[in-house]
């Protein structure tokens, strides 16, 4: 298979998996509700970053180890709702702000007090998709059905990269948009809310997750 043809496959299989509702936007959801826009895209560089993790482990061929370890998927799941879980009761201890008055007249001004470093925020994008077994059996089909044995190791390189930098600024989009004046300043006002909800989100996810690898373990 051509380069082109099967970049053009892979692009497009990719932009539908990262735009479907998951782990990634309810965390980048939360920051850009929570904390504003610097937060917010910190992490979702993290999120894109983690991307080259899932590929370097396919490329070197842990990921077969992953596929054919029943019990080391499962763990990974256990870790990741753990993870999520953690997040999530961190969201649903979110209370009004003391400054959401402050708010409709000063944006920037309410809730960013408590923002974590971008360094921080990095992280925790970083942790959400590292983790995400969704994540990992989405390369893993795609390493093993999508992109051709025979592709050269350059090629698969590139589509690494490229889709790093796609998950990256797809992620950074929302971010932009989710902060935009109009949005913010609704979303300062009623921003616990929003808090509280994707706790709720964060937690079903990891229920879930913790369900289906017992189920099919």
């Amino acid at each position: 298979m051509s380069f082109w043809p099967e970049f053009f496959v892979i692009a497009t299989v990719h932009l539908m998996a990262v735009a479907s509702p998951g782990p990634d936007f309810a965390i980048v959801l939360r920051y850009a509700v929570r904390y504003g826009v610097k937060a917010a895209i910190a992490a979702s560089i993290g999120i894109g970053s983690a991307i080259l993790l899932h590929v370097t482990y396919s490329l070197i061929g842990i990921g077969v180890l992953i596929q054919t370890t029943p019990w080391l998927f499962q763990l990974l799941s256990v870790v990741a709702a753990l993870y999520l879980a953690y997040i999530g009761i961190q969201a649903l201890r979110s209370k009004p702000s003391v400054e959401t008055s402050a708010a409709s007249t000063d944006p920037a001004a309410a809730s960013l007090h408590a923002a974590p470093s971008v360094r921080k925020a990095f992280i925790a994008g970083f942790i959400t998709n590292g983790l995400n077994p969704k994540a990992t059996l989405f390369f893993l089909s795609l390493f093993a059905v999508i992109i051709a044995p025979t592709t050269p190791l350059e090629y698969k390189l590139i589509y690494g990269l490229y889709m790093a930098v796609a998950t990256a600024l797809w992620f950074s989009f929302l971010s932009l948009i989710l902060t935009r004046q109009k949005v913010r300043r609704f979303l300062l006002a009623k921003g616990y809310w929003f808090d509280r909800a994707m706790g709720l989100l964060l937690l079903a996810l990891a229920l879930h997750l913790i369900f289906s690898s017992f189920v099919n373990a």
